[in-house]
């Protein structure tokens, strides 16, 4: 179906000798214009990520040691307070080189009004509120590895810890090490409680993997994250003794229930004991701080509780937020229910309750858009109200043990069949194309392309799954902006192709083709084509069976992934018999509508990504939802659509002018 993918290079060159320069100049402008109805999609390197680490790291430092600079609007000490105010200085700046995108600039705002507050030796508690307000803003908006993939080695921590840092902050933490005396600032004492009760395990581990610029504290990035993150947790536990460590322990085996509500390592690594006070009292939050983090693995152990009580304290907190009128925070919070409640069991609910996926999807999306458009309380409220119904819907249906045997057979078959049959069309169509243009000196580069793109998909989700932290805000953005660069591809490529079809084109083009050797730019983009065809899809069907796996029923779950893998053989070989047996005129037409209309449903589709990962705003309209023609019920995706279609009509009725003067 997607035959043309392959002389995409030869596009610009076939706008200007074909359709002339004022006509191609048009055209790239129409494909440029409905990229841009998103924030430009600037890869977002390495470095604006260390910046919002940064940022988030010098939030959580104000928030933490501004009490031991200013108190009742009095410095305490001029060295400490001047690092405020170069801590809220250097935020400001940071967040305004961060890549841009809706939001940036409220986050912006905050940063200055935290400034303001810093500048005027504002309460304690005021600066704490805002700096942490705005460090949850910032993660949201630009996601950082929140959490370690699995729990932390403490033990590994104790003798990195004496070979690293006992030197400065002493054998037991205390800052008492022999070279303290001559460091200016004096190093951090780790066995102080009034800032252990404050400082999470994240908020170290940012600092273990920066350091602190302007002290002897150096950066560890050397060391890998799992060290990083059992050294962090060995040193956030050492305000702590062994009696609270036990008192922890026996509090957790007659209240087991207290774990549950640490879902999972995330939440562990950003808890701090001041949080867990308001809801279980000093004692007892000291202690359970005391044991979990002395042993993460409690928690990791008990990680089949459901994120879905993440999306729903996120929620209940949005509400809360916009109650005060903190109406960028509640936004944030409410994005983050999505993306850290939703987005991971995602995969699961598909293949359980889709409907009910697309009804959550759908009414988070509008909760989000009222909070944005500053709906009243009752409306979101109500709003509100909803989703938590649906997240108990959702609860039942993923609680529900296994599911039967032919459920878990016809979900394998259907992921594979319907996330595969796109990139099995892509490849099968360059095949057929090069067969027809008698090239099947070209073909090995094809299959290299593909075959390689099953490897590294596999190697992706190791290392997601394993290594690194992938949140939901990355998925959707790199689904939505390669399905927006695949539309304007095949916009293209269709109008080429149909432009092939006129009169006597397809045949010039044929006697070109196969009287010229295979260049190394040519194999490069057939390989090319052929990889990203097929890799867009991998990563996205491996979560998928990783879900289902998790629920039993692993022979259905395999056999559905046999026939569903025979199925797409069995379309394959059909699809190459019919492009045999079709003339090739015909051949270039159909193929060009063909392309046309999955350009469109990729448009639909990368937006409404970016919409889901907050880049794009939503504005409601009353349409039903069809995910597979990408058609979803807000203006933006029907008109990145109807852009696509009107390109692709403006570029055939070009192409039919020209061909009959030709014929003429």
């Amino acid at each position: 179906m997607i035959i043309g993918l392959l002389v995409f290079a030869m596009t610009r060159t076939v706008f200007r000798k074909r359709l002339g320069m004022v006509h191609a100049t048009w055209l790239v402008s129409a494909f440029i214009a409905m990229l841009t109805m998103v924030p430009a999609p600037a890869a977002v390197p390495a470095k604006p990520v260390s910046d919002a680490a940064v940022v988030w790291r010098l939030l959580d430092y104000v928030a933490v040691d501004y009490a031991g600079a200013v108190r009742d609007g009095n410095v305490l000490s001029a060295s400490e307070y001047a690092e405020m105010r170069e801590f809220t200085d250097t935020i400001v700046k940071r967040i305004d080189m961060l890549p841009a995108r809706d939001g940036r600039d409220r986050l912006l705002r905050e940063a200055r009004q935290l400034q303001v507050l810093v500048d005027q030796r504002a309460d304690v508690g005021k600066v704490a509120e805002a700096a942490h307000a705005l460090a949850a803003s910032t993660i949201v908006l630009y996601p950082i590895p929140l959490a370690p993939t699995r729990a932390p080695d403490v033990a590994r921590g104790k003798v990195l810890y004496q070979g690293r840092c006992a030197s400065c902050h002493g054998v037991h933490g205390a800052g008492d090490g022999p070279a303290a005396a001559a460091l200016d600032p004096p190093p951090i004492a780790f066995t102080d409680h009034d800032r252990a009760r404050q400082r999470s395990p994240l908020a170290l581990y940012q600092v273990v993997t920066q350091g602190i610029p302007g002290t002897a504290m150096p950066s560890f990035d050397t060391l890998s994250a799992a060290d990083r993150w059992a050294l962090a947790y060995y040193v956030s536990n050492l305000a702590y003794g062994p009696e609270e460590r036990n008192q922890g322990k026996e509090l957790i085996e007659h209240s087991p229930a207290l774990v549950k509500d640490i879902p999972d390592l995330r939440a562990l690594s950003r808890l701090t004991e001041a949080d867990l006070e308001g809801r279980i009292g000093l004692r007892d939050a000291a202690a359970l701080i005391a044991y979990l983090r002395a042993h993460p693995d409690e928690v990791a152990s008990a990680q089949k509780v459901k994120p879905l009580q993440l999306a729903r304290d996120r929620l209940d907190a949005s509400v809360k937020a916009y109650e005060k009128g903190q109406v960028t925070h509640a936004k944030s919070l409410a994005l983050s229910a999505y993306l850290d409640g939703v987005e991971p069991i995602e995969p699961a609910l598909r293949t359980r309750d889709a409907g009910l996926l697309r009804q959550l999807e759908t009414a988070m999306g509008a909760f989000r858009a009222a909070i944005s458009k500053q709906a009243s309380l009752d409306e979101v409220q109500r709003q509100a109200h909803e989703i938590d119904r649906q997240l108990d819907d959702a609860s039942a249906v993923l609680d529900e043990q296994g599911g039967d045997a032919v459920t878990a057979f016809v979900g394998s078959l259907t992921i594979l069949l319907r996330e595969g049959l796109e990139a099995m069309l892509i490849v099968v169509g360059i095949i057929a194309f090069l067969r027809k243009a008698e090239r099947k000196d070209a073909l090995r580069y094809v299959h290299a392309g593909w075959v390689s793109a099953l490897i590294v998909g596999g190697l992706t989700w190791v290392m997601a799954t394993w290594l690194i932290a992938i949140s939901g805000a990355n998925r959707e953005l790199t689904e939505g902006l390669s399905s927006l660069f695949a539309a304007a591809v095949l916009l293209g490529v269709g109008i080429w192709m149909h432009q092939k079809s006129m009169a006597g084109h397809w045949q010039k083009y044929l006697q070109a083709k196969v009287a010229g050797a295979l260049n190394r730019r040519s194999a490069v983009l057939l390989f090319t084509l052929a990889f990203v065809a097929v890799y867009r899809e991998v990563f996205e069907t491996i979560l998928f069976y990783a879900a289902m796996w998790g629920d039993g029923q692993h022979g259905a779950i395999t056999a559905g992934l046999v026939v569903g893998a025979l199925g797409l053989a069995l379309i394959a070989v059909l699809m190459l018999r019919f492009s045999r047996m079709l003339p090739i005129g015909k051949f270039f037409a159909i193929s060009s509508l063909l392309i046309a209309v999955v350009a469109a449903v990729l448009a639909g589709k990368g937006v409404a990504a970016l919409q889901e990962a907050g880049w794009v705003a939503q504005g409601f309209i009353t349409l039903p939802r069809i995910d597979w023609i990408g058609l979803y019920p807000t203006w933006q995706t029907v008109a990145a659509q109807l852009i696509v279609i009107l390109v692709a009509v403006i570029g055939f009725w070009i192409n039919a002018r020209n061909g009959k003067a030709a014929q003429a």
